[in-house]
C-alpha cells in the first residue's frame, strides 16, 4: 500500500485471498479482562493506557501520529499501537479474544466481522454512537452497513478500497491501441486485449484472476447478480447473472486466449506480471497505487481507468473498521479513541498519506487528488467506484466457503468445467456452509 516491500503492505489484499486464517470462531469470553492497564482502574474518566491492535506496519506511523495527537487532547489517556503481522494477526486475536485479553481496540475486516460480533468478542457500540457526534451516514454506505449486526453498530468504518482497471501506457502505445475510456464496455476490453496480446513476446492483454475481489466479486454485481443474498442465507453464484459474470473471466483464458493461464498466474503473481510489462491490463485495487509507484516500471508506465461497463454499474468494496473488545477494562476511554478515529480530521490525515482511502465520505476525493500517489496516476476511478460498489461478500463463517468456491471455480478457469457447471457446484458448497450458520 505504500512504497515499502510487497510483503509488508498486503494486509488488505491478504484479507481477500487468505481467509483460511479466519477459522471458525467459538468465543467464550471468560478469563482475563482486556489488554489495557491503568493507574486508577475502572472504566471511568481516570488515567488509562489502552491498546490498539493493527496488522499493517506501513500504516503504523500514521496511527501512532494520531495516537499522539489524541493524547495531547486527552492527557489522561495513552494509546499503545500494537502491530501484529497479517500472517499471525487473526490467530493471535482469536486466542486473545477467547481468553478475554484482546487489545482494547483493534482492526476488523468485512470477512471476519460477523464472527466476532455474533461470538460476543466485540462490543455493541450502538449506545455510545447514539450519545455521540458519530453519524454512520458520514461513512461510505457499503461499509457502514457491513459493520452493523442485528441493527446495531459494532464497528466504526476506518478505510475502504475499490477496484478499477490498471493499464500499461507503454504497451498500449506500442500496439497502437487507444487508452481505455469511461465508455468502454466489456467487448471493448476484449477487443483491446486481443490487439495487445503478443504470445511470442510473452505479453498478454489482461490477467483473468480468480481472486474474488479482483474478478467475479466485481463482475457479478455488474451483471445484476449477487454472490450472497442480503440476508446471508443463500448463494447467488448459480444465477444466470452470476454465471455470466464468472464467464467474463473464463472466456479470456479459454475462448479469447488474451490472459495467462491459471497455472501461469500461480507461478508468477499477476501483479508481478504487470510490474514487469507482461500484461497490459489488470483489475486491481486502490491499495496497488502505492505499490506500483514503488516499482520503477509501473511508476513510469501505469495508469488507471474506469471499469468497463457490463449490464449495470457495480463492483465491490472491502474495508476496515475500528472495534472495541467486549472485555476492555476501559470502555469510556476506548470509546473516546474510537470516536476520535471516526472523525473527519483523522480521515483527512490518513487520506493525505496516500496509503488507504478513508471511509469517511468525501475524503476519497482527497486521496484521489491530494495524496503523493495522485501525482503519478489518475485515481479518480477508485473514488467514483465507491459510489456504486457493494460490500465484500461475507457471513458468520466466511472462511467455510470463501476458499472453497474459488477452488471450485478454478475448474472453469482451467477449462475442465463450464462456467455454469463450476458456478452451480460452488453455489452448492456455499449453500451447505451457510445452512450450518446460526442466524
Amino acid at each position: 500500500m505504500n512504497l515499502q516491500p510487497l510483503t509488508s503492505r498486503r494486509g488488505r489484499k491478504a484479507a481477500v485471498l487468505a481467509l483460511a486464517a479466519a477459522t471458525s470462531l467459538s468465543i467464550g469470553l471468560s478469563g482475563c479482562s482486556g489488554g489495557s492497564s491503568s493507574s486508577s482502574g475502572g472504566g471511568g474518566g481516570g488515567k488509562a493506557t489502552i491498546t490498539y491492535g493493527v496488522w499493517d506496519v506501513t500504516q503504523a506511523p500514521v496511527m501512532k501520529q494520531l495516537a499522539a495527537e489524541f493524547h495531547k487532547q486527552n492527557p489522561n489517556i495513552t494509546v499503545q499501537v500494537q502491530v501484529t503481522p497479517w500472517d499471525s494477526y487473526w490467530t493471535k486475536l482469536k486466542t486473545s479474544a477467547t481468553g478475554g485479553s484482546a487489545p482494547d481496540t483493534f482492526w476488523m475486516n468485512d470477512a471476519n466481522f460477523e464472527q466476532y460480533a455474533s461470538g460476543g468478542a466485540i462490543k455493541d457500540l450502538q449506545p455510545m454512537v447514539a450519545k455521540s457526534d458519530i453519524k454512520m451516514s458520514n461513512y461510505v454506505q457499503a461499509q457502514a452497513k457491513a459493520y452493523t449486526y442485528k441493527g446495531d453498530v459494532y464497528g466504526i468504518p476506518k478505510d475502504v478500497d475499490s477496484i478499477a482497471l490498471w493499464y500499461n501506457k507503454k504497451l498500449f502505445k506500442e500496439a497502437g491501441v487507444k487508452p481505455p475510456t469511461s465508455s468502454w464496455t466489456g467487448d471493448d476490453l476484449i477487443a483491446a486485449a486481443q490487439k495487445l496480446t503478443n504470445t511470442a513476446k510473452g505479453v498478454y492483454g489482461i490477467a483473468a484472476q480468480n481472486t474474488g475481489q479482483q474478478s467475479f466479486y466485481v463482475t457479478i454485481p455488474q451483471e445484476g447478480g449477487y454472490v450472497i443474498s442480503p440476508d446471508q442465507t443463500k448463494s447467488g453464484l448459480d444465477s444466470p447473472q452470476a454465471i455470466k459474470g464468472i464467464q467474463y473471466w473464463t472466456d479470456m483464458i479459454n475462448k479469447y486466449h488474451v490472459s495467462p493461464t491459471l497455472q501461469a498466474q500461480t507461478d508468477t503473481a499477476p501483479d508481478n506480471m504487470f510490474e514487469s510489462g507482461k500484461i497490459a491490463m489488470i483489475y486491481e485495487g486502490s491499495w496497488a497505487a502505492a505499490e506500483f509507484a514503488g516499482v520503477p516500471y509501473t511508476k513510469a508506465n501505469a495508469d488507471v481507468a474506469d471499469l468497463p461497463l457490463l449490464a449495470q454499474p457495480g463492483g465491490v468494496s472491502n474495508g476496515l473498521a475500528n472495534v472495541m473488545s467486549a472485555k476492555t477494562q476501559h470502555p469510556d476511554q476506548a470509546w473516546k479513541w474510537l470516536e476520535f478515529l471516526g472523525s473527519k480530521h483523522a480521515a483527512d490525515v490518513q487520506a493525505k498519506t496516500g496509503i488507504v482511502i478513508p471511509a469517511y465520505n468525501g475524503t476519497a476525493q482527497e486521496w484521489a487528488t491530494e495524496s503523493p500517489v495522485s501525482k503519478l496516476y489518475n485515481l479518480q476511478p477508485f473514488a467514483d467506484e465507491l459510489k456504486v460498489a457493494t460490500a465484500y461478500p461475507s457471513s458468520q463463517n466466511t472462511s467455510a466457503w470463501a476458499d472453497a468456491i474459488v477452488t471450485e471455480l478454478n475448474k472453469a478457469y482451467t477449462g475442465d468445467e463450464t462456467a455454469a457447471q463450476a458456478a452451480k457446484n460452488a453455489a452448492a458448497i456455499m449453500n451447505k456452509a451457510l445452512a450450518a450458520e446460526k442466524h
